[in-house]
């Protein structure tokens, strides 16, 4: 029997060799895997890359783009016409509302620090998605309205369709100040998040030193989830349409004028609005193609915002106005 405990004795001294400390366990467990920490992108700082990226981007965007509503807006008040220029002039005063913003993202990007208040900081953020929807809302008008004039045959545009397009600018504008202003205030960028330094909650906004970090919205609100895959697919599919429908106009016109079609005015009007579908395509479907894989990985939030910048390089349409005919009126204006 002595010998039988002892035996039993020795077995059970040789398991618990093999056993792990319950406390080197409990200290096993509170140590971050690396497979979690390896496949996230971390919310904030942005990287030094991102930084860098972002700042080239916007401060092309404010430099170009505000020579390009210099010009649009010369070339403008010559003509005031058309109901296409009515429109041009909404999308001017898109561009020019947006690039107020501009200055702020480059302080941000530059400095790596906010402090200018939450409250800018979400209608610098907002403004950039504003800018967006409106400016895609005024391509696809702009461009409807030649692609229906090309196949219609009609020039000219009658007085009171002049005033359904100032009336419904208008209408556009009173409802974005009515409707932008008190979602800013009372829903964008308000979620709650723990705060891990005094396990107390407060709003993600209160931080004042980091801006546009507004992606864990979407973790909560299904709704809105719902919302970006249903514009997203809307904007590429219509993007992609109106690019093709430009392109089979453009190939018509080639063959109706042959070598002599740059010297006609129909094919350099519909030359233009070949260039706002091209920035509907290249600046716009992009970031919707990846923010819908962007809403299952809200982990890649700074990529998002990368994408996001790239959106504002429509401002650079203006600069498709700048043909020979134009360069000619600027310059006899200058020498006069």
């Amino acid at each position: 029997m002595a010998v039988l405990l002892n035996s039993l004795l020795c077995q059970r001294e040789n398991i618990e060799l093999f056993l792990p400390d319950p406390s080197e366990a409990k200290m096993a467990s509170q140590v971050p895997s690396n497979s979690t920490m390896s496949g996230s992108e971390p919310n904030n700082p942005l990287s030094s890359l991102n930084r860098l990226t972002l700042v080239s981007i916007y401060s092309l965007v404010l430099v170009i783009g505000n020579i390009g509503l210099a010009l649009m807006i010369h070339i403008l008040q010559s003509n005031m016409r058309s109901v296409i220029t009515i429109a041009l002039l909404n999308l001017t005063l898109a561009h020019f509302l947006f690039l107020l913003t501009v200055p702020f993202r480059i302080y941000y990007y530059a400095a790596g620090y906010w402090g200018l208040g939450k409250m800018l900081c979400k209608v610098v953020s907002a403004m950039i998605h504003v800018h967006m929807y409106m400016a895609f809302v005024f391509y696809v008008v702009i461009l409807v309205i030649r692609l229906l004039g090309f196949h219609s045959k009609k020039d000219r545009y009658e007085f009171y369709r002049k005033l359904h397009a100032f009336g419904a600018s208008v209408a556009v504008w009173v409802v974005m100040f009515m409707v932008i202003p008190p979602i800013l205030y009372f829903k964008y960028g308000t979620d709650v998040h723990e705060n891990t330094t005094d396990n107390k909650t407060n709003k993600m906004a209160a931080n004042d030193s980091y801006c546009f970090q507004f992606g864990s919205h979407l973790e909560t609100h299904v709704g809105a989830v719902v919302l970006n895959y249903i514009m997203s697919s809307v904007i590429i599919i219509v993007a992609c349409v109106m690019t093709a429908l430009q392109c089979h106009v453009m190939v018509l016109l080639n063959r109706k004028y042959g070598r002599d079609c740059l010297s006609h005015q129909e094919f350099s009007a519909q030359l233009k609005s070949l260039g706002f579908a091209l920035v509907l395509l290249v600046c716009f479907v992009p970031y919707h193609v990846f923010r819908m894989y962007y809403l299952r990985n809200l982990q890649l939030q700074n990529t998002n915002e990368v994408f996001l910048s790239i959106t504002a390089l429509s401002c650079f349409d203006m600069l498709t106005f700048l043909g020979r005919g134009h360069c000619y009126t600027c310059n006899r204006t200058r020498s006069v």
